[in-house]
């Protein structure tokens, strides 16, 4: 195999993508892979057939359990180690074969990739790995990529994806002459990333204009029972990525506990504080987590990522994957009506102010 010699400092590192490559020899350990090389299998957790239902990820060629591990919740909380590791061994022990994880989890420290990784180090072939960049530039996108792979503690990730397109100021920056999307081609090429992705919560219409510009293997959305009633992506963005064999996965299920009945709403004062400019939450939500998850995977989605603060809540997730029936066109629209009234606070991060960024 070539020899390649490490980068010498940032400004190599960002001249060029073959930098980026070899630099990458010199900082992750223990690496069966090498950057240029050809990739290694996809990822095969053996317990996922017989744990849960599994779905074509699009067209990439997995086959993905419909319940996925999300990496917020316990998995952004700052040094939570013992919660957080607990958390992904315990998804991986029961069939979870796909974790979703991004460069801004957990803060500056990117304690979400931390935790991730720390797993990773010894059973990376048991999960497609999924992290994201929040950078609009190449040169932007390009260090979270490199601060990624020490984090996760592998060479490569299964899909790289642009986080939160939500606007069409992002779309048109990712995509101008040194924009983000220059970076996702180039660790493409170099099979630093497998497959590339785009995520997006706020409004659909950018994220439609995005999927348009390029052939994103995946999308990762927002899809809860209340989606149809403020700026639906069920109804303007799915059946585009449908017709485009896009990887979809669900996200936003139970609207960080907003949609489910056991949900106690916190302060407004601390709502305020949290999702600066979003719709505040008065009272606790109308359905369980059973109909909410079955709700999103009715839909045609690949799987559903959801995080989850503890192993009980983890372990009765994966028990309603593996139960999954899916609903009569009566249950959802009955569903679609009971979460009406609580559409507002399911759907909070529709009503952040993104002036503020």
């Amino acid at each position: 195999m070539k020899k390649h010699s490490p980068v010498s400092g940032r400004r190599g590192f960002l001249k060029t993508s073959g930098a980026l490559a070899a630099g990458l020899l010199t900082t992750v350990a223990a690496s069966a892979h090498s950057p240029g090389a050809a990739f290694p299998p996809l990822p095969v957790n053996p317990r996922t057939l017989p744990a849960m239902p599994t779905r074509n990820l699009g067209r990439t060629g997995y086959k993905v359990g419909i319940f996925s591990l999300g990496g917020q919740a316990a998995l952004e909380r700052a040094n939570n180690f013992d919660v957080a590791l607990a958390v992904i061994n315990r998804a991986l022990d029961l069939g979870v074969n796909y974790i979703d994880t991004s460069s801004i989890y957990g803060g500056p420290d990117r304690w979400s990739e931390q935790y991730v990784g720390r797993v990773m180090k010894t059973r990376r072939q048991e999960a497609f790995l999924a992290t994201k960049t929040k950078e609009r530039t190449r040169d932007g996108s390009l260090r979270m990529i490199e601060k990624s792979l020490k984090l996760l503690n592998t060479d490569h990730v299964d899909l790289w994806q642009l986080h939160d397109v939500g606007l069409p100021d992002d779309v048109n920056a990712i995509f101008s002459k040194g924009g983000a999307m220059e970076a996702l081609l180039e660790m493409q090429e170099q099979k630093v990333v497998r497959f590339l992705g785009v995520t997006g919560h706020y409004r659909p219409e950018a994220l439609i204009d995005a999927v348009n510009r390029h052939p994103f293997d995946a999308i990762l959305m927002s899809m809860n029972a209340a989606d149809t009633h403020i700026h639906s992506f069920t109804e303007k963005l799915l059946p585009l990525v449908v017709e485009k064999q896009m990887g979809i996965i669900g996200m936003k299920v139970p609207a960080r506990g907003r949609l489910l009945r056991s949900w106690t709403p916190p302060t407004i004062e601390s709502q305020k504080h949290m999702w600066e400019g979003s719709a505040i939450a008065t009272r606790p939500g109308v359905m369980n987590m059973h109909d909410a998850m079955h709700f999103t995977l009715t839909h045609p989605v690949s799987t559903v990522i959801v995080g989850c603060d503890n192993l009980g809540q983890l372990e009765e997730n994966v028990k309603i994957a593996q139960d999954f029936t899916p609903l009569s066109q009566q249950q959802m629209a009955a569903l679609n009506e009971l979460a009406a009234p609580v559409a507002q606070q399911s759907l909070f991060f529709r009503f952040t102010d993104r002036s503020r960024g």
